[in-house]
């Protein structure tokens, strides 16, 4: 079997508060508290310098974004290559006039911008109205005849995937990423509770959202990484949402490696690479795959 090497990860669980400036300089204090704690590939939430703005129609909220390269990730990547860590920074992205997506940067460890993810799904619920922000990723063709806004990033300590939030309810965005070749999945994700609905529904939740991440880990034999923020975040006309936090990381069977509860918290976990061979050997769910038999999953209703 093949050896890799172990590597840490790390999972900035936290709150927005203050300005994006503000946010920024706190955030940048979490990297190197994960850096100074062995932490080589650290990922920070969904739209990690601004408030959760998708609770209202608000045009103003459109001035959040930024280009990408920008400010932002030219900040991040100074750090990057400082620490020598890779970074995963979600931020609200203006990637022309009038187009904008949910988007996540991936920084190598010598502070390289590798690329973009751009999120896939696009939510449309009470107090989460994605749709009006945000331009889905785009399914652009490889050149191999594949359309796909799916990716992989080769950083220095491994090979990565980033989906976002919504993404996380998709075995199909995990499954293709896994089959590009991602050692580690992140979910960079910002999902809470409706104040009305916590005490009937909160718990089943948080479990029902941990579930379907692990079953991404066992079902394509990867790790997986969940970050999501904390806090009350008010919004005028409306309830606000309770972030409910419980980031974790799991490995290739499901375990939890590492989890964090409600509070602000850098979670460290470690990720042995090699343990990704041992269980596709155990557990061959993709050798087995009937990918002749596979056509009708790209019909919207099957009746």
């Amino acid at each position: 079997m093949s050896t890799r090497p172990a590597v840490a990860i790390a999972l900035v669980q936290d709150a927005v508060t203050g300005d994006p400036a503000q946010t920024l300089a706190t955030t940048i204090g979490h990297i190197r508290e994960a850096a100074a704690k062995g932490a080589r590939i650290i990922c920070l939430k969904e739209l990690f310098n601004a408030p959760y703005f998708c609770k209202s129609l608000k045009q103003e909220y459109f001035n959040l974004a930024e280009p990408i390269p920008g400010p932002t990730t030219n900040a991040l990547s100074a750090v990057a290559a400082e620490l020598e860590v890779v970074l995963i920074a979600p931020i609200y992205e203006r990637q022309g006039p009038g187009i904008y997506r949910n988007s996540a940067a991936v920084i190598d460890a010598d502070g390289a911008l590798l690329g973009v993810y751009r999120k896939m799904h696009i939510p449309h619920d009470p107090m989460f109205e994605e749709k009006y922000y945000f331009a889905p990723g785009d399914a652009v063709n490889d050149g191999a005849g594949t359309a796909s806004g799916f990716k992989v990033f080769k950083t220095r300590y491994a090979t990565i995937g980033v989906l976002i939030c919504w993404d996380q309810w998709y075995p199909e965005a995990a499954r293709i990423t896994a089959l590009l070749g991602a050692e580690i999945l992140f979910y960079p994700t910002a999902i809470g509770w409706h104040p009305a609905e916590k005490a009937e529904w909160g718990a089943a939740q948080v479990d029902a959202w941990r579930t379907a991440q692990r079953a991404h880990a066992i079902a394509n034999g990867v790790f997986v990484a969940a970050t999501n923020r904390v806090g009350f975040e008010p919004e005028p006309g409306t309830q606000g949402i309770e972030f409910f936090g419980h980031s974790f990381a799991c490995d290739p069977f499901g375990r939890h490696i590492a989890e964090a509860k409600t509070d602000q918290t850098t979670l460290i976990a470690e990720c042995d690479l090699s343990l990704i061979e041992y269980t596709r050997r155990n557990w061959p769910f993709l050798r087995d795959r009937r990918i002749d038999a596979y056509g009708p999953i790209l019909n919207r209703w099957i009746g």
